[in-house]
Parts: structure tokens; C-alpha cells; sequence
């Protein structure tokens, strides 16, 4: 049964889901009546709750998914079809050193907090004071950030944290701040990218041909979720699409005779064929 001060879910049958915080002093007043608190507080999760009226609530308790997406926002969150992916692509895990920039409303940090266990630890920074104030609101709301340390600091500056073991950038100009990422993290750390338009992950990736960085990933990841009805078994009629790229990275200097070594087709001929005159331009370029 819920304790004071713990997030609960309470759900009514037409679907609404009221996100509370449990307070013995205070009830949930609903269009269907009001739902005494202590009476929720002395039921089990899972158990049925009802207002004075007599209409039913289901009490349960919120997952990972319900806290990331419950936040107050002031700016987009990164949605948990999103941050599952992120997470393992990246090895969030306990003992592991995550850095992470920009912030924002701390969708992402609550994740990486939860993840990375009692010894783990999550370095975040945000440059702007309003977003930084209201993630620590939301992360100390989530009832996490015991392993997080927060920076309101401009990553244009350099990072302040050192021998990360992975980092994952959600900014507007990412390739403007590689160098200062490949210092802040170990030989052969992932690095993740957030980008919501096509023009912005073609820029990124250039970026990241000049080095050093290898073992490139472009995903978009789609969720179509199907109406759970037996023998009637069919795709819902809205499906959760895009809402942004994920590009991934690791910190590796290139190595051409490896390259060559490579067994490619005739289109990875031409694309590589295409990356190495791109590079020779920009050589001569840096040169004049």
C-alpha cells in the first residue's frame, strides 16, 4: 500500500489517469466525486478505490515511463520509445559514468538516474537557469537523482566532467561541441545525438567523418501499438511515429587500412569512394 509522499496512479473507467502524490490530507476531487486519500493509503496497488459516490478507481503504482512522461515541461521531453534505446545503446547501467547536455525538463536524467543504480553516476548540463531550476524540480519530483550531479553551465565552455564511459548530447548544433565530447569521455566511448530535422543529422554526420569517430548509426524508431483484442487482432488507427533521429558514434580514430580491408558492394564503393573526396576537399580547404 502506498506511504505518505509516494507517486501513485489512480485510473477511472473511461481512462483518465491522475498522476498524485499520496497525502493523507488531500483527496482527489473528480467529476465523479471525491476520492477520500486515506482510504487509497490503506488499499494495495492494484486494488480498486472508490469516490463517496460509489464510482471506481484503480490504484496503481507508476512505472519509469509514467514518471518520464508526467514531468512539467517547459521544453520537449524524449519519449520512452526513445530512452529505452538510448539507454542500452549507450550502457547506462550501474558503475557506469553517463554525461548528458542539454537538460531540458530532465526526462532523459530521471531515465539515466534510474538506470545507473547506487553506483552509477549521471553528470547533466543545461545552460539555460529556467530549464536547470525546473529539472531538479522534476528529478527531485521523480523521487531519483541520488547518483546525478546537475551543471547550469554552457557547454560551448568545455565539460566540467572528465572520463565519462558514454555521453549523449540533445542540442540544436551538436557537431559545434565534438571536441569538447571526445575530451570529456574514454577511448572508445558511445556518443548519442538527438536531431529532430534530416538537414541537421547530414551536418552531424560530416562532422563526425573528420574524426575520430567511428561505428556510425542513423535510427528512427517507429511504435504502432495494436487494439489487445483476442481473435480481432488489429493495428490501432494513430501510431506514435517520429519524433526525432538518434544518431550514435563511438570516439575511434579511423584507420584506412582497416577501410581497405572491407568487403563492399558496388553502392558502399561509391559511398566510400564519396567520403574520401569529401575528406581530400577538406583538406585542401583547411590547408588555404
Amino acid at each position: 500500500m502506498p506511504n505518505n509522499g509516494d507517486l501513485i496512479i489512480l485510473t477511472n473507467p473511461a481512462g483518465k489517469r491522475y498522476l498524485r502524490r499520496a497525502n493523507i490530507h488531500d483527496d482527489l476531487h473528480s467529476n465523479e466525486g471525491v476520492l477520500p486519500m486515506a482510504e487509497v493509503m490503506a488499499a494495495e496497488y492494484g486494488a480498486i478505490v472508490r469516490t463517496r459516490q460509489g464510482y471506481p478507481f484503480k490504484l496503481m503504482r507508476p512505472t519509469l515511463s509514467d514518471l518520464v512522461q508526467g514531468v512539467k515541461r517547459q521544453t520537449q521531453i524524449i519519449y520512452p520509445k526513445d530512452i529505452g534505446y538510448i539507454c542500452v545503446r549507450l550502457g547506462v547501467g550501474n558503475g557506469r559514468k553517463i554525461i548528458e547536455a542539454g537538460t531540458g525538463s530532465g526526462s532523459l536524467t530521471i531515465a539515466f538516474s534510474w538506470f545507473s543504480g547506487e553506483n552509477g553516476r549521471v553528470c547533466t548540463y543545461e545552460a539555460r537557469p529556467e530549464f536547470h531550476a525546473l529539472a531538479r524540480r522534476n528529478i527531485e519530483w521523480a523521487g531519483v537523482g541520488h547518483n546525478v550531479t546537475m551543471h547550469n553551465h554552457d557547454i560551448a565552455h568545455g565539460f566540467l566532467d572528465t572520463d565519462a564511459d558514454a555521453l549523449f548530447l540533445d542540442v540544436r548544433t551538436p557537431w559545434e561541441y565534438l571536441e569538447h565530447a571526445v575530451r570529456a569521455v574514454k577511448p572508445g566511448a558511445m556518443l548519442g545525438f538527438l536531431l529532430p530535422t534530416v538537414d541537421q543529422v547530414n551536418t552531424l554526420l560530416l562532422a563526425l567523418e573528420r574524426g575520430p569517430f567511428d561505428d556510425f548509426e542513423v535510427t528512427e524508431i517507429l511504435v504502432r501499438r495494436w487494439k489487445p483484442v483476442a481473435d480481432r487482432l488489429r493495428p490501432e488507427d494513430r501510431m506514435i511515429a517520429h519524433t526525432g533521429f538518434l544518431v550514435f558514434a563511438r570516439v575511434q580514430e579511423q584507420c584506412e587500412d582497416w577501410n581497405s580491408l572491407r568487403k563492399l558492394g558496388t553502392r558502399e564503393r561509391k559511398q566510400e569512394a564519396a567520403r574520401l573526396e569529401r575528406m581530400e576537399t577538406a583538406g585542401d580547404e583547411a590547408a588555404e
